[in-house]
């Protein structure tokens, strides 16, 4: 009977984590397509007649920012911009890190020890500072002005933890019996790779990934603060806070939208995570309690 409730309550947390992941992602492609322009500026009716943003109204939702445009138009907008950086950025990450910490984890020796010591020099460095700085550097590229740049920042700065956990894992399995015994049997290392490392890798990864991808989404919102992020006029609920800081005593509003938004969002990932992880480690929600997050 306890089984079955364990069971029943890792399958809730997991659908609710998917439902709510699932509906950020609805809202960041249909929604666009649904709301006014997010850029269009409507000085008549969007600012009060001292040319002040209007609050939240039947006729805008969210209300409007200080240049007359929607609210809730450039919150969804800033949706899809935001979750597409933080989706790449991730997808990046996950298979650099997941590279790196296989060959590390299988190869064991020199190998293991060369690709660590490069995980060490990148975790010398504060994340966020590290972030900031190669924001900066690549703001004089040919990237700038596109979400190349923020993709290749927090690609560059969020690969380390993934490869350092991940080869932790790998070089475990990697001992097991079933790793040496399909050595024995003449298995070659990619084999090896495809068929017993990776299967018993996904769960994690996929915790990792679910982990990494709240941690962009927070990490892209304080560059796009300081001016680092994707240029206006496209919107990002980092530009949109920061855009908004200003008029935060006349009209809360333009501050508490987007940060709402980046509340909501990396709450749901990290609900999915602690789903996932208790998917693939049931003991893990019995060790932390249930309303442990990862």
């Amino acid at each position: 009977m306890l089984a079955r409730v364990s069971r029943w309550r890792v399958s809730r947390r997991l659908a609710i984590g998917i439902a709510w992941v699932g509906s950020l992602f609805l809202v960041g492609l249909i929604g666009p397509w649904l709301t006014a322009d997010p850029i269009a500026r409507d000085l008549e009716r969007g600012l009060t007649a001292y040319g002040a943003p209007i609050p939240p109204s039947s006729e805008f939702i969210l209300g409007s920012d200080q240049l007359g445009r929607d609210v809730c138009a450039r919150l969804v907008a800033g949706a899809q911009t935001s979750l597409s950086i933080a989706a790449l950025a991730t997808v990046i990450a996950l298979a650099v890190g997941l590279t790196v910490g296989l060959s590390a984890g299988y190869a064991g020796g020199r190998t293991d020890g060369a690709l660590m010591r490069l995980v060490d020099l990148v975790l010398a460095f504060p994340v966020l500072l590290l972030a900031i700085l190669l924001a900066a550097l690549l703001r004089e590229s040919r990237f700038a002005g596109s979400g190349a740049a923020i993709v290749t920042v927090l690609a560059a700065v969020g690969w380390t933890t993934i490869a350092r956990v991940m080869r932790d894992k790998a070089r475990v399995l990697a001992r097991g019996e079933m790793v040496m015994a399909a050595r024995a049997a003449g298995a070659s290392p990619a084999r090896i790779v495809l068929h017993h490392l990776l299967p018993n890798l996904f769960g994690l990864a996929a915790v990792l990934a679910a982990l990494g991808f709240a941690q962009n989404l927070l990490a892209e919102a304080v560059l796009s603060y300081l001016g680092l992020g994707v240029p206006p006029p496209a919107p990002t609920w980092g530009l949109m806070l920061y855009e908004g800081r200003s008029y935060y005593r006349t009209a809360p509003h333009l501050v508490l939208a987007p940060s709402l938004a980046i509340f909501v969002a990396v709450a749901a990932f990290h609900v999915l995570a602690a789903g996932l992880r208790e998917r693939f480690d049931p003991r893990a929600g019995s060790r932390a309690g249930p309303a442990v997050v990862p």
